[in-house]
């Protein structure tokens, strides 16, 4: 097995990522440029993340459907704001058989306007609303400057599309959601997250308004989670979609979508991995447990391996996810090294020695402590130790980003602490595109969202100096 050497986070923050998924074996580069192959490391991670929400997403009352891939031109020219917002990064298929087509294939970059079209034949009256679909997919979105996991040309994701008959409960919809994708990121993904509005400027294409969460990675940077949108009547307009009300009128239904996809991973491995390699939570990680069986002599392995099927024999019951790691071949401290770079949770480590005090040393890869532990009852010490693992994830990823965010009324600190290290800057916007755009054109920095939770402040915006009613979140981004 070849030895991944990964770059230290401090030298290059960027290379220390391909490495550490180079070294997990969480995904390859695909002969297409921007693709990416997910090896079954990753998909791995992506499988339960998937588990997760779907059980979420079922649970409020959403069904799976499945809508087809390609998608007729005609359809994305029907939305306005949606066709120029999607144009730069659409797959179009002209040829297919052997001829030209008559009317142009999109490959989907998003899924709106074909299930809209058909929501149109699903929906006649009051009683078929709420209408709430869920599909998961692959979508394709040419980007120029691609990165594994956090932005390649195909990804994949769950996008869910919902109808309802008033304002109202299409709001309760999207906010619903967000709060799903909020408890996903941080019971799963141990990664906080702040929600939020996005500006006008950076709501998605077609959309009334925009809800998102957003997190911040290792190196200051933000990254949007997950995104869920109100969009009012607009697609049914494009695509005329009414329903008969319970007095008799005809009105147009109003509609929510939204999206998580595989980025999530790379945030996983951005806000907890270190120099040794990626770690994942263990609520995410399918194998939880590694046991690595230490021994000199063949009589010692019998005895040891014996041990170890003993104390194990309960973690299956108890819904721990193990392997025993009997590879001879390799020394206990490659092992030890090999399981770190692929970001285990926890190491039981077992020896002649240990099986003399009844006992079995636990290494947590969190923060490479190690402390013996009985093997009698020893499932439910793993599963405890498991769940501290996770909550200490969570605590540690949620210090770093209190601890690099500021409140910043001085504009010519901006740069000065996004150069230094990044963060979130907490700062007055009067709300106009302009300065939006000015200040993102002088520093690099966006408006992540204008956040849920805050309270309502007097101030002046960052840039022109006007009246400000709120701080927002202003950051580099992914």
């Amino acid at each position: 097995m070849a030895e991944s050497k990964i770059t230290k986070r401090s030298e290059d923050y960027s290379r220390w990522y391909t490495d550490v998924i180079a070294a997990a074996e969480l995904a390859d580069y695909a002969p297409v440029k921007g693709c990416m192959i997910i090896r079954p490391n990753g998909y791995a991670i992506w499988e339960k993340m998937q588990q997760a929400l779907d059980r979420m997403f079922k649970e409020t009352g959403h069904q799976n459907a499945y809508f087809p891939l390609f998608i007729p031109e005609s359809f994305l020219q029907k939305e306005a704001e949606h066709v120029q917002g999607f144009a730069p990064e659409v797959a179009v298929v002209t040829h297919a058989g052997g001829s030209k087509l008559d009317e142009p294939l999109i490959i989907r970059p998003t899924s709106e306007t074909i299930i809209w079209n058909t929501y149109r034949n699903w929906i006649q009256s009051y009683r078929d609303l709420p209408l709430l679909l869920n599909q998961w997919c692959n979508v394709v979105r040419w980007e120029m400057r691609t990165r594994l996991f956090l932005r390649t040309t195909e990804f994949l994701w769950q996008e869910g599309h919902t109808a309802h008959a008033t304002y109202e409960d299409a709001e309760e919809e999207a906010l619903r959601i967000l709060g799903i994708y909020r408890r996903f990121s941080e019971d799963y993904i141990a990664l906080p997250v702040i929600e939020g509005l996005k500006t006008e400027t950076e709501k998605f294409a077609g959309a009334h308004h925009t809800y998102s969460i957003e997190a911040m990675m290792g190196d200051g940077k933000a990254l949007q989670a997950g995104t869920s949108h109100h969009l009012g009547q607009n697609f049914a307009k494009a695509f005329d979609v009414t329903f008969q009300t319970e007095k008799g009128n005809r009105e147009y239904v109003y509609a929510t979508s939204w999206g998580l996809t595989t980025r999530m991973i790379g945030a996983l491995v951005m806000a907890h991995g270190d120099d040794n390699g990626i770690v994942i939570p263990p609520r995410l990680a399918t194998t939880q447990v590694v046991v690595v069986p230490i021994f000199r002599k063949p009589e010692e392995r019998e005895r040891v391996i014996q041990a170890v099927e003993n104390f194990t024999a309960p973690f299956s019951g108890a819904g721990i996810g193990f392997k025993i790691d009997v590879r001879d071949q390799y020394s206990p401290g490659w092992k030890f090294n090999d399981w770190e770079k692929r970001g285990v949770p926890l190491r039981i480590e077992v020896g002649p020695k240990d099986l003399e005090k009844n006992q079995v040393v636990l290494a947590r890869r969190d923060n490479g402590q190690k402390s013996p532990a009985s093997q009698e009852d020893l499932a439910q010490t793993v599963l405890n130790t498991l769940e501290t693992i996770q909550k200490s994830l969570f605590e540690r990823a949620r210090d770093f980003r209190d601890k690099h965010s500021y409140r910043i009324d001085d504009y010519s600190k901006f740069n000065e602490i996004l150069d230094r290290e990044g963060g979130f800057l907490w700062s007055h916007w009067c709300g106009s595109g302009e300065c939006e755009e000015r200040v993102k054109d002088d520093t690099k920095a966006t408006i992540r969202n204008i956040p849920m939770h805050s309270e309502a402040e007097e101030g002046k915006c960052i840039k022109c100096g006007s009246r400000s009613e709120r701080r927002v979140i202003f950051a580099r981004a992914y």
